[in-house]
């Protein structure tokens, strides 16, 4: 742990180092540069809150920072926080799927929902991701709203929910199955006014997603 005045030295060679004025430092952190001057002079004691912006526009470890300012009692839970952040894959939310070929930019992804690939036997999260569900077509499986976890694929079993395109529509999420040219589209709806689809090898249907869990809210 250092004194105010050796932490405030420390900050300033920091700074110094990564050629910005206290002014410069005002902009990125929006810490005022009297205050600033105030720290690196050491009269001012500096809260994590303000470690962390700092180490941010300094590019540093902010935990580093803790430790040389004595939050020494606070680094053991970031640690496990950030170990417990890890172990998280932020995965993508797609409120549609464009006609035509899937277009997984990121300007399309209308948001993000952590998933735990231990926890769901996922061995490559980023070939997954969330379509939201809308419509009542297969809510015996998954409700309107709900967001279905999709795996990345061009191939499904019989009898497993996919994600298709057909003839280069939007994609639905159907339950699949193939017999001889013929591919058939169920849905699982309470609601008896969903038809099958069937289509015969003149129709382009396209697997792009396997349905391999859900998130519902309550």
């Amino acid at each position: 742990m250092l004194s105010n005045e050796e932490f405030g030295q420390y900050l300033k060679k920091i700074r110094e180092k990564k050629e910005l004025s206290l002014r410069d430092v005002d902009k990125l952190t929006d810490i005022s540069f009297t205050y600033l001057n105030m720290i690196e002079h050491g009269k001012r004691n500096v809260n994590p809150t303000l470690l962390r912006n700092l180490a941010k526009a300094y590019n540093v470890d902010y935990l580093d920072l803790y430790e040389k300012a004595g939050y020494i009692d606070l680094i053991e839970d970031e640690k496990k926080n950030e170990l417990s952040m890890k172990k998280y894959y932020m995965c993508p939310v797609y409120g549609r799927i464009s006609a035509g070929q899937p277009n997984w930019a990121e300007e399309c992804i209308e948001g993000r929902i952590p998933i735990d690939p231990d926890l769901m036997n996922i061995n490559n999260p980023e070939e997954c991701f969330f379509l939201r569900v809308n419509g009542e077509s297969m809510n015996k499986e998954i409700k309107n709203g709900a967001y279905a976890l999709i795996k990345k694929t061009d191939f499904v079993e019989n009898g497993e929910i996919a994600v298709v395109l057909v003839n280069g529509y939007d994609a639905t999420l159907k339950k699949f199955s193939k017999q001889g040219d013929l591919i058939i589209l169920e849905p699982q709806s309470t609601d008896t006014s969903f038809e099958t689809q069937v289509y015969g090898k003149d129709t382009e249907v396209k697997v792009i997603g396997k349905y391999i869990g859900k998130m519902e809210m309550k």
